[in-house]
């Protein structure tokens, strides 16, 4: 089954520390148990993310993305994915910088249909 590929997600919250603005949009990809995604929009510049699919859809994931201050940034984060009532995903997320000051935070992204 693959539960992400081909969809975009859009920040619907996110902690002050993150980088994630309104602007920015997720393109995920999955093939098998890989999920991959390129990110940019706001103050992302260009980013990507490779995670493991769990067996119950969670996300094992990793990111790294250039901000528009040239500052290549890095991370971890686990994601939990929630199925809206109108068959929308939601992902709920709890993150750590693994580079600048190594904060942590959650976020929720949601899925964008019209693109």
């Amino acid at each position: 089954m693959s539960l992400y590929d081909g969809k975009t997600f859009r920040p619907a919250s996110n902690s002050p520390n993150g980088e994630v603005g309104d602007n920015t949009r997720f393109h995920y990809h999955q093939d098998g148990n890989i999920v991959w995604a390129e990110y940019s929009g706001g103050s992302i510049a260009k980013g990507s993310l490779v995670a493991v699919v769990g067996e119950d859809s969670t996300l094992d994931m990793r990111y790294h993305h250039v901000n528009k201050d040239g500052a290549l940034m890095t991370g971890r984060c686990q994601s939990r994915p929630v199925r809206l009532p109108d068959g929308k995903l939601q992902l709920h997320e709890t993150w750590q910088w693994t580079s600048g000051d190594l904060s942590s935070g959650t976020s929720i992204l949601e899925e964008v249909t019209d693109q």
